[in-house]
């Protein structure tokens, strides 16, 4: 029997077939082939639903305004972590909502109806989360997480370089230790969020160049370090709720206490990160 759901502004039919079920458009500007709540649980379906109605009542009226304006909406996002968006694959013990990869992947597809571009950014503040809840120590997860997943704080992901993109293994940004500390100088390029939000995870060389990937580590850089900086805003053509700077290191002092994971271990933390954020992506 056909069903009648009420999904964003119209009233979206919904009919059986042996191989789909179809979602026929009636007056709605949110229109696709397949239910995409078949094959969910309920548990899943109800995650979906709090997302459209996220999307809908506190994403989509502003997004325009936000890509004109080029508003990076740290208050939306924070009352998205209010609903535990935060963390969502973050242990619970820490404040995260402890969901699976497939619940994410609801989530965030709901969730860009109302804004791509800002919940592409809230993708990438949870991978930076559970790269620390996944190798970071346990003094790590307590100090940073709970803040991390209430979104009081934000987090960036630095990766990639004006000459290590694809290659990233090839990347220059470059930590040596000094008594207590890490020394980074080097330049990560295309960050998301860079200069507006508080904690940078930054894959960079304690090893030798030879060294290849097993010479990267992951060092946790809070936004107030001297010796971090910000290149100028990137212009883009739309994606403008997030902004994209370079993130510079110039005798940047971090403490070795800092490192997320062992030394040399960087590379297989990034990697990991970007294999569950390319699902939601």
């Amino acid at each position: 029997m056909a069903a009648v759901l009420r999904l964003r502004k119209g009233l979206i039919k919904v009919t059986s077939s042996p191989s789909l079920r179809f979602i026929i458009k009636s007056s709605s500007t949110h229109s696709t082939c397949i239910d995409e709540s078949s094959g969910l649980t309920e548990h899943q379906r109800e995650l979906q639903r709090t997302a459209y109605e996220f999307a809908k009542n506190e994403m989509q009226p502003h997004m325009e305004y936000w890509d004109e304006e080029e508003v990076f909406p740290k208050e939306t996002m924070r009352k998205a972590a209010a609903l535990g968006l935060g963390g969502i694959y973050i242990r619970e013990d820490v404040g995260g909502s402890g969901l699976s990869r497939l619940d994410t992947s609801v989530i965030f597809e709901a969730l860009a109806t109302g804004c791509v571009s800002t919940t592409a950014y809230i993708s990438i503040h949870n991978m930076c989360g559970w790269m620390i809840d996944a190798f970071g120590k346990e003094d790590q997860r307590k100090q940073w997480l709970p803040s991390l997943c209430t979104m009081e704080k934000f987090a960036s992901y630095c990766l990639t370089e004006p000459g290590a993109g694809s290659d990233a293994a090839a990347l220059e940004t470059k930590a040596v230790k000094d008594g207590e500390y890490y020394v980074l100088n080097g330049t990560k390029a295309f960050i998301s969020g860079a200069g507006s939000t508080d904690v940078y995870l930054v894959m960079c060389r304690t090893g030798e160049t030879n060294d290849g990937p097993k010479g990267i580590s992951c060092i946790l850089v809070e936004k107030d370090r001297p010796g971090l900086s910000f290149g100028k805003k990137e212009k883009k053509v739309g994606w403008n709720s997030q902004p994209t700077k370079q993130v510079i290191f110039e005798d940047c002092h971090v403490p070795i206490a800092n490192q997320v994971g062992d030394e040399g271990q960087g590379f297989k933390i990034a990697m990991k990160g970007l294999n569950g954020g390319r699902i939601n992506i």
